[in-house]
């Protein structure tokens, strides 16, 4: 069954825990929260304090997406603020494999992520020590872009490259994903998806997530 992870990014930031609470309801198993710093990608979203704020709103998954540089820098933090997972970007300056080591001794789960034109071959020496691998099917940083359609070519290759290590590793993606190109990339090998806005802006955010969770 596919994990179904809404990415706050799109929530009401004026009412967050509420928003948390509602993606909570609905039957949602993630949420997504993205950390933008301005350098990696151009816009700047939330920090730790803010997923610290958010913890006591839900038990859920909170699954963190370090869209920054040198992210070894604020590992420490993101985790105590309540991180489940806590992914990194092979393409961010600084130590990418401290990184990966570090979240792994606080006890998370660490993850690697690659943007659309990043080869497959990128993430290949990070593959035995993750446990996810996400997936970006649009250019991070850059709103209204369009799913990249080399997604789930790219995603069955990394499904075969992650089964062949022997450990259970699960592939996210995220980047236009709505209920058909979320179809498409669970066939491909997808275990988690992450969606904004399409999930934001559903009457009944439920009764979709109900039929995601059916792919």
């Amino acid at each position: 069954m596919v994990i179904v992870a809404p990415s706050m990014l799109s929530a009401d930031f004026s009412k967050l825990g509420d928003e948390l609470k509602h993606i909570t309801e609905a039957g949602a198993d993630w949420a997504h929260l993205d950390v933008m710093d301005g350098m990696f990608v151009p816009n700047i979203t939330i920090g730790p304090l803010v997923i610290e704020a958010l913890r006591p709103h839900s038990d859920i998954v909170f699954d963190v997406h370090l869209m920054i540089q040198d992210p070894i820098r604020y590992v420490d933090q993101f985790s105590s603020a309540g991180a489940d997972y806590i992914t990194v970007h092979v393409e961010a300056d600084g130590d990418i494999d401290g990184a990966i080591k570090r979240i792994r001794e606080l006890g998370k789960h660490p993850g690697i992520s690659l943007n659309p034109d990043t080869p497959v071959s990128a993430i290949e020496p990070f593959l035995d020590k993750v446990d996810l691998v996400l997936v970006m099917t649009v250019q991070p940083g850059f709103g209204g872009q369009k799913f990249r359609e080399n997604g789930p070519e790219k995603i069955s290759e990394i499904r075969r490259m992650a089964d062949a290590t022997g450990r259970k590793i699960l592939i996210s993606v995220d980047g236009g994903i709505n209920r058909d190109t979320g179809r498409r990339c669970h066939e491909a090998g997808v275990d988690v998806l992450a969606a904004g806005s399409y999930l934001f802006k559903q009457k009944d955010m439920a009764a979709e997530i109900a039929i995601w969770k059916e792919f």
